[in-house]
C-alpha cells in the first residue's frame, strides 16, 4: 500500500517538474504546434507534450509489472503497446507523417491489443464469425485513437477528459467492491495527466500532441476490450464517460459525410471548436464540459452500476445532450 501511494505521488510530482523542462525543450527545438486555417490558438505553441505523462504512465506500468501486480499479458498491453502508441505519437508530432502511414501503425497497436487480449470480448459471441468480431474490435481501437485526437482541439479538453474518466471509472470500481490493479492504474492515469494539465488548462501554455492523444485513445481502447471482456465494466459505462467525446465525434463525422465533399480532410467544425470561437475562450468551453461530465455523466455512470438493467436506456440519457448540441452547433454552425 505504502509503494502505491508513493508511487502515484512521485507520477504526479515527476509529471509537474518534467512538463515544465519538456516545454522548455519543445521551444529549443522547434517542436512547435503553429497557426494555421485549422488550429484555434493564435500563436505557435509548443507540443508533443503528452510524451510526458504517457512515459510516466508506462514506468509506472513496468513498475507494478515487476512487483507482480498487473498481469503480464496487461503489462504487453499497457506498457509495450502503450509505450510504441507514445513514441509513434511523438514521431508524428516532430515530422508530421503521412495520413496512411498512421494509419498502418495504428493497424498494427489494434492487432497487438487483440492477440494479447484473445481478440476480445466480441470473439467469445457464437453466431458471430471470427474475422468479424476481429475486424470490429479492431474497428474499435483504431476509431479509439482517433477520437482523442478529433477531441484535442482546444485548450484542456483532452487532458481533463481524460483526468474525468479515470475519476468516474474508479468510483465504479470502488462501488462494485473491485479493489483491483484498475484502480490502481486509473489512479495513476488521472494523477499523470493532471500534472500535465496545470500547464494545459486554457490559457495553454504546451499541447499534448499526438504523443498524448494517440496514447490515450490506445489506452482507453484496450482498457474498453479488457474490462468489457472480463466483466468488471460494462460496455454502457464506458459509453456514459465519453458521453460527451462520442456523441460529439461521431454525429460531427457523420453530417460532414452527408455535408462536406471531402469530410475526411482536417477541420475545426466540432461543436465545441464553434462555441470556443464565438465565445473567444477555451476556458468557458473547457470548463463547461468538465461541468457537464461531473454534474450530468458521473451520476448516469453511477446509475449504470446501481441499476444495471437500465444502463442501456442510462447510456441513450447521456448521449442525447451532446447529440442535440452538436447537431446544432457541429458542422451545420460552421464555414469549413
Amino acid at each position: 500500500m505504502h509503494l502505491n501511494i508513493l508511487l502515484m505521488c512521485m507520477t504526479l510530482i515527476c509529471s509537474v517538474i518534467f512538463t515544465h523542462f519538456y516545454k522548455s525543450l519543445a521551444i529549443r527545438k522547434a517542436i512547435i504546434a503553429n497557426t494555421n486555417e485549422r488550429t484555434l490558438h493564435q500563436q505557435p505553441i509548443p507540443h508533443g507534450g503528452g510524451i510526458v505523462f504517457s512515459t510516466l504512465f508506462v514506468l509506472a506500468v513496468f513498475v507494478l509489472g515487476m512487483l507482480h501486480i498487473i498481469s503480464f499479458e496487461m503489462l504487453m498491453v499497457i506498457g509495450m503497446g502503450g509505450f510504441t502508441a507514445t513514441l509513434f505519437g511523438f514521431v508524428d508530432d516532430a515530422t508530421d507523417l503521412r495520413a496512411s502511414v498512421k494509419l498502418i501503425i495504428q493497424s498494427i497497436l489494434a492487432g497487438w491489443v487483440i492477440f494479447w487480449l484473445d481478440g476480445g470480448v466480441l470473439a467469445t459471441v457464437e453466431w458471430l464469425p471470427v474475422w468479424l468480431s476481429w475486424f470490429l474490435t479492431w474497428f474499435l481501437l483504431v476509431w479509439m485513437m482517433n477520437l482523442y485526437n478529433f477531441m484535442d482541439g482546444v485548450d484542456g479538453m483532452a487532458a481533463s477528459g481524460a483526468v474525468f474518466v479515470a475519476m468516474a471509472l474508479i468510483v465504479v470500481l470502488l462501488m462494485t467492491g473491485e479493489f483491483s490493479s484498475l484502480v490502481l492504474l486509473f489512479s495513476l492515469l488521472a494523477l499523470s495527466c493532471s500534472g500535465f494539465l496545470i500547464y494545459n488548462w486554457p490559457p495553454a501554455s504546451i499541447f499534448m500532441g499526438d504523443s498524448g492523444s494517440v496514447f490515450l485513445g490506445y489506452l482507453f481502447g484496450a482498457l474498453i476490450v479488457n474490462t468489457t471482456m472480463t466483466g468488471v465494466i460494462s460496455i454502457w459505462t464506458w459509453i456514459v464517460v465519453f458521453g460527451y467525446f462520442f456523441a460529439d465525434t461521431n454525429i460531427t463525422i457523420l453530417m460532414r459525410v452527408l455535408l462536406v465533399k471531402k469530410w475526411y480532410q482536417a477541420h475545426k467544425s466540432h461543436a465545441y471548436q464553434n462555441i470556443a470561437r464565438v465565445l473567444k475562450s477555451h476556458v468557458k468551453v473547457t470548463g463547461a464540459i468538465q461541468i457537464y461530465h461531473f454534474l450530468y455523466l458521473l451520476p448516469i455512470t453511477i446509475w449504470t452500476v446501481l441499476v444495471p438493467n437500465w444502463a442501456p436506456v442510462a447510456a441513450i440519457i447521456a448521449l442525447m445532450p451532446a447529440a442535440i448540441i452538436t447537431y446544432c452547433f457541429g458542422p451545420r454552425f460552421s464555414s469549413d
